[in-house]
């Protein structure tokens, strides 16, 4: 560990002109105290650190003293490619092999090109997780993303429904979609996808044969044909249309069918309005009559309730009445005078 972060500090330290006690602190995660007593280590071993006293003072490595000690490990290459991408990598356990990697990246690099990295970092950045909900990391998440890296076979435990089973999985690749960590697994010759906080318990695969098996101790072969990307977006795609098993007729002014997409499953909502501009396209008035694919009626009220009167239901009958009920009890509320609303009817609770 010790040895670990006094490579650290001297990569830091070729990679900037100098830095302060209180900065490497920081970046090491140790106290001011600490730092002095690895820069003492580091000076008996030969390595030429100088202290600049004062206040603007600081460390600082002097005559052209540069470490070979920029060789990429196995893990800090992959985590590497995952930089971009922050919270995912501390939540899968890689934040150190990231952190080391950039350092030996920017101790490679020629002085005048160190700061291209800070300079990327203030300019873009991917934040994953969703804007309206809270992420969750789930416990299991690091045991997974190590088997994923190592590509090792595990024994799992999942919820599903009411009830637990327990498969043996051949982990291929993690997913992380709107703040939601999602494993694509091998399971019995198919590719699946599983829901990483439904995991209740994972351990490594004990010995034995399996399809795909490399060796005894637990690893698999992969495929090298898998592209997770597009198995994710196959998927995905094949979810979105299982869910969406009733329809709606409604009316849309031109602005309405602008928004639909935006408020409803974005791929049902064009594939609703391409059919209904082929199929004769707006009526006089400018507005487009669409079918639209939804998963229920519950589900379409909230949904289509943001597009006010920029869409009118006309079917099914039951959610239409629901829409009118709705349009009613806000004229009612906004034509009072004083800003109290008249009581419900009871059906209309």
């Amino acid at each position: 560990m010790r040895a670990a972060r006094l490579i650290r500090m001297v990569l830091l330290l070729q990679s900037r002109p100098s830095m302060t006690a209180a900065e490497l602190a920081r970046e090491l995660e140790v106290s001011e105290r600490t730092i002095a007593r690895d820069v003492l280590s580091l000076s008996e071993a030969g390595v030429p650190v100088y202290a600049d006293r004062g206040r603007s003072g600081g460390y600082r490595l002097i005559g052209g003293y540069r470490t070979r000690l920029t060789g990429l490990g196995r893990s800090e290459a992959e985590a590497l490619f995952l930089s971009g991408v922050p919270t995912a990598l501390r939540e899968m356990g890689l934040a150190d092999a990231a952190s080391a990697a950039r350092l030996k990246v920017s101790a490679a690099l020629l002085p005048e090109l160190r700061d291209a990295a800070t300079g990327a970092a203030q300019r873009f950045h991917l934040d994953a997780p969703a804007w309206y909900q809270e992420p969750e990391t789930p416990a299991l998440l690091p045991e997974i993303a190590e088997a994923v890296w190592d590509d090792r076979r595990i024994t799992a435990r999942y919820r599903r429904k009411d009830t637990e089973v327990e498969r043996e999985l051949e982990p291929y690749g993690l997913v992380l979609k709107a703040g939601v960590w999602y494993l694509a697994a091998r399971a019995e010759g198919d590719h699946r996808v599983y829901r990483v906080d439904r995991f209740t318990a994972v351990a490594p695969a004990g010995s034995g044969t399996s399809s795909g098996t490399d060796d005894a101790r637990g690893r698999f072969r992969r495929d090298d044909s898998f592209d997770l990307p597009a198995f994710w977006a196959e998927r995905a795609a094949q979810f979105a249309r299982s869910i969406l098993r009733e329809e709606v007729v409604l009316r849309l002014s031109p602005r309405g069918a602008r928004q639909l997409p935006y408020v409803t499953e974005r791929a049902a909502a064009h594939e609703a309005l391409a059919r209904a501009r082929a199929a004769g396209g707006p009526d006089a008035q400018g507005r487009l009559t669409v079918t639209l694919a939804v998963e229920s009626a519950e589900v379409a009220f909230g949904q289509l309730l943001a597009l006010g009167p920029e869409a009118e239901i006309l079917a099914p009958s039951g959610l239409r009445e629901r829409f009118a009920s709705a349009a009613r009890r806000t004229a009612a509320l906004y034509a009072q005078a004083d800003g109290t609303p008249d009581e419900p009817d009871a059906g209309e609770l």
